[in-house]
Order: structure tokens, then sequence, then C-alpha cells
């Protein structure tokens, strides 16, 4: 699809609110999803790589967790009597979502396959263990990662033929029939693993959901398979029809994870075609909910060495070319390039020439500066687009951990409740708690 700046504006573009905020963890000036996901999640600035922990806590050190936890949003909501619930493109148990439940001294703790001898031996939990046993409530809970739910080498119920795909868990334990077991069996839990079971569930009738749609990350937007895969805004759309149901309103996690994936491959447009997924979950998630009672928030853990430029003409495509040469190699570049990553190419002793390739693919590598087999993130402030109630506390520039205070503010929840008094008998209008939705949508893009 050629993009060009004749499209429509995004959703989150059009908020009423929009602010700075720093990213860098407590011990990197560029920060990693981990430390990052702590901060606007949890309050706390946290080291690279850690997850729902203070910075006391140092990254693949289980010693330094103990009395370092954290909690997020998603358990003072909770706590509050809210519904609450995770949709993701990536893993179930990655960075981002795994800082709004589990307490990790290492983000890549997936299954205890991934730990150290010595972490397991002093009691550390893998993070799908943490999925399932911390917060037991979480009432939606959808993504990938179904291969660490399962004990090792267990045949995937998609691909039974493919040996990436099956179990990894060394304990033997179903994560999925403990989460099952945990339920209350007046209630109505579901666990599913395709796009057909999700899209013929009837909301009315579901109180809890599970949803693991693939052994790992979830397919690119570009890439998905339709029959099995559902789309992002599709989850969001079923999450919010069971979330809503409680007067006491919701709170939603909700990551285009895989934007940030295809950044670090060097593949443009892959990622952005996830960006625009997002923005489509976005405007479905608004068409759902109020601006009277609903704070949104759309905002990324970090930035990207992603750039757009060459002073391309107003109409071009965003995956074409610039319209001059280099000055200097008299070769044809792209409007899109990066700072480092794998589309560094060198034919002949020089910079390949981009006109002999097709870097209009989906999988183009787009050209980078320096060679890296993955693209790095950026330092940047990146920005955060809000919309409804103390929507005008996202102003000006912020450390990344003021989020979560934000919301929990708007909402009456967590710690801060003194302004939350109800309206006095002479009906002065103080500030009564907020009820219904609350939704953070996190993206791994820079705006």
């Amino acid at each position: 699809m050629p993009w060009s700046f004749r499209s429509s504006t995004p959703t989150w573009l059009r908020m009423s609110s929009c602010s700075w905020e720093m990213t860098y963890n407590t011990n990197a000036q560029v920060p990693d999803s981990a430390g990052t996901a702590t901060a606007y999640l949890c309050g706390v600035k946290a080291n690279e790589g850690t997850v729902g922990v203070s910075a006391a806590t140092e990254r693949s050190r289980c010693n330094t967790t103990q009395g370092n936890e954290v909690t997020s949003i998603l358990r003072w909501a909770k706590d509050a009597g809210k519904s609450v619930g995770i949709v993701t493109t990536t893993r179930v148990n990655h960075a981002t979502p795994s800082a709004a439940y589990a307490h990790s001294a290492d983000r890549d703790w997936y299954s205890d396959n991934e730990m150290p001898p010595e972490a397991l031996s002093q009691g550390c939990k893998d993070i799908a263990y943490q999925l399932v046993h911390n917060i037991r409530d979480i009432d939606v809970i959808m993504g990938g990662g179904r291969k660490y739910m399962y004990p090792k080498n267990k045949t995937d119920v998609e691909y039974e033929i493919d040996e990436k795909a099956r179990g990894t868990r060394l304990d033997g334990l179903d994560l999925v029939n403990i989460w099952k077991s945990f339920k209350p069996r007046h209630k109505h839990s579901h666990f599913i693993w395709n796009r057909t079971e999700l899209l013929t569930l009837d909301p009315h009738n579901v109180d809890y959901l599970l949803g693991l749609f693939e052994p790992g990350d979830m397919e690119y937007e570009l890439n998905r398979n339709n029959v099995t895969d559902p789309s992002l805004s599709e989850m969001v759309v079923v999450a919010i029809q069971i979330l809503r149901k409680n007067p006491k309103g919701f709170f939603l996690l909700v990551e285009g994870g895989r934007i940030d994936h295809g950044h670090h491959e060097g593949k443009a447009k892959q990622a952005l075609h996830e960006a625009v997924e997002m923005d489509r979950a976005i405007g479905q998630a608004g068409s759902m909910t109020s601006l009277e009672d609903t704070l949104t928030v759309v905002t990324a853990d970090h930035s990207h060495v992603f750039t757009f430029g060459g002073y391309t003409p107003r109409g071009n495509s965003i995956f074409g070319l610039a319209p001059m040469l280099s000055d200097t190699d008299k070769k044809p570049f792209t409007a899109i390039l990066y700072g480092n990553g794998p589309g560094y190419k060198v034919v002949g002793g020089e910079r390949e020439n981009v006109s002999m390739v097709d870097y209009a693919h989906n999988n183009y590598q787009a050209q980078s500066a320096v060679p890296l087999r993955h693209e790095t993130h950026g330092g940047e402030d990146v920005a955060v687009f809000s919309k409804g109630p103390m929507a005008h506390l996202l102003h000006g520039v912020h450390e990344q951990n003021y989020i979560p205070h934000v919301m929990a503010y708007a909402a009456c929840i967590g710690a801060n409740l003194d302004h939350c008094a109800p309206a006095s008998s002479a009906g002065s209008l103080a500030a009564g708690p907020l009820l219904l939705p609350l939704a953070l949508f996190p993206l791994s893009i820079l705006f």
C-alpha cells in the first residue's frame, strides 16, 4: 500500500492532550522495554532488563529480587474492584505485559527452561509461572506464548510437526490447566487458541479469558493467517466487551509490540503496518468507550534509530526513494533509513544501489549507517497522547514513571485517594471516583 502524507490523520494525533516522557532506565541512557514497562506501569524507574522490581534489583541476579518488588496499575485497579486485561501481539510473558503482573530480575526468564540453575535454586519463578499465580483473577489475557505454558516437548495444538513450537517447561507443569483450576466453578472461564474461537465467544458468558494464539510472538499483521490469528483490533474489541460488564470499570493494557520487532529487524514496512493496526485498535477502543469516564493514554516505551527524510515531495510513498541521488556516492537512497541495524549492505566495496533491489517488499531491510544484527532503540523523549478525565495532567515533559500515577489519580485507585472524597451533603462538586473504563495503549515506536 503506497503511504503518503495525504493519508488520514492517525487516531492518537486527534487526542486532546499531548506531552513528552523521558524514557531512560536507571542504568541506561538508551532504555530497554523491561525497564520502561516497569516505569509506565509500576510508577518507578528500573534497571535495564528487569520487570516489576525497583532499581535495587540487578539484572539476572535472582537474590536481589526479594523485598524490591513493585506493583503495577493493573494490580491497583484489580484491588479496587475493577476488571483488568492484557492484550498484546507479543508473547504474553514478554517485557511489556510482564511488568503488569511479574517481578523478575531478568525479562528473558520466559519459562524455567530459560532460567539459570542458580536462579531456580534461589527460588525465583519464571514469568509464565507468575502470570498464572501472581494475580490469579486477571480477567482477560490475550497474545502469543503458548509454548511457555506447557511441559518440555509437548506438541503444539497448531504446529504439530514444528519442534520449535513445542512446550518448554522443565517443571512439567501445564499452566493452562492450572489457570483453569484457579477460576471459581460458578464463573465462565475460556481458554482459546485461534481466531474462530475468539470471534464466536459470547462476551456475556465469559468471565475469564486466556487466548494464546501462537507458540511465541504473534505474526506480523502483513503475514497474519486470517483463519487462526486474530488482529490486534479484534482482540481489543472482545476484551472491552468482556471487561466493561463490570460497573466499577476496568483497566486494559494493549501493546502493539511487534512494531518494535519490525524496527529491530530493519523492516520498516512491517513495523509501520503494525502501527496502522495499532491505530485501528485505538479507534475501536474509542468507539466503545466514553470521554466522560475513560482516560485513554497512547504512548511508546522508547524510540528507535529510525529516520524519514530526503526532501521527499508530498504524495511520495514513504517506502519510496528520495528525489535525488547522494552527492557523495551518486547512488539513490530510500526516504526511510536506520542509524544502525541489519540493513547495512556493501556491494563491490560500495554502498548497495537500492534501485537494483525491491525496496517496496514487505521484508525489505532499509539501509543503515552501522552494521548490527539487530537495530537498537533510541534515547529520545517520546510523545504521550491522551484524552478523557484528567488528561490535562499529561502535558509538558515528564519522567516516564509519572504516567501510571496520573492514571491512578484519574481513576481513584492506588495509594493516593485524598482527592476522591464524595460530594458533601451541601452538594459541593468534590472529586468522586471514576468508576468506569481506564485504558492504556503502549506502542514501541516514536511518533
